[in-house]
């Protein structure tokens, strides 16, 4: 909150390093740590990361293996104490999900902009976290984003809820896996036929890293 006053790049810079330090502190304190699949087909430039959201785990971790990134994100998480405030500060896209076709349009309009500076925009498309082993519907807006911009999509899987389950404070040791997909610029596509597309392939690799004798924990 100190970095308040100060340029974006810093107040970034002091964002990430915090998660990057709880990184590290969960591989010591928790033996808690990750590998990564796919790290090739992360791009060069800036792109839209849809990530499987299962637990707060991965919202950290992916500052530490992609680039400079802003979140789309409710609006009810502004008012969550200095977690709320950092992610203003951070200049996240804040969406009113009750909001409907302005939201949408709200996203495109900011992630447009984000994107021409060069930030990642990362999207949760199921909208919250999602128990291992339950099924979300997928949300629209970032296949719509991408149908729009000349930037690509990379999807993202993980199994991170089987280590650190939605609302427990409780963190298993282990090794979360986190996998990559191809980059894929979807400009001009149908939004429904981009999300398909994209679930089908998290929710494969989803299915395909996930142990149910861990969800019984």
């Amino acid at each position: 909150m100190l970095t308040f006053p100060l340029p974006y790049r810093i107040r970034y810079a002091t964002g990430s390093a915090w998660a990057k330090f709880n990184a590290r502190l969960l591989r010591y304190v928790c033996k808690l740590e990750y590998r990564l699949e796919g790290a090739e087909n992360i791009p060069q430039g800036a792109a839209i990361a849809l990530c499987k959201h299962q637990s707060t785990y991965e919202t950290l971790m992916l500052q530490d293996f992609l680039p400079p990134q802003v979140w789309v994100a409710k609006r009810e998480l502004l008012f969550v104490p200095v977690f709320g405030w950092g992610l203003a500060l951070l200049e996240s896209i804040i969406i009113d999900r009750s909001a409907g076709r302005k939201a949408i349009e709200q996203l495109v309009a900011q992630g447009k902009q984000k994107l021409a500076k060069g930030r990642w925009i990362v999207i949760f498309p199921e909208g919250t976290r999602v128990n291992p082993g339950v099924k979300a519907r997928y949300k629209m807006g970032g296949a719509i984003l991408a149908s729009q911009v000349d930037y690509p999509v990379l999807p993202i899987a993980h199994n991170a809820g089987e280590f650190w389950p939605k609302h427990s404070f409780i963190k298993y040791p282990g090794v979360v896996t986190f996998r990559i997909g191809k980059p894929v610029l979807y400009k001009g596509c149908k939004p429904e036929e981009i999300m398909r597309e994209v679930e089908n392939w998290i929710e494969a690799q989803v299915d395909e890293l996930s142990d149910p004798a861990r969800w019984k924990r």
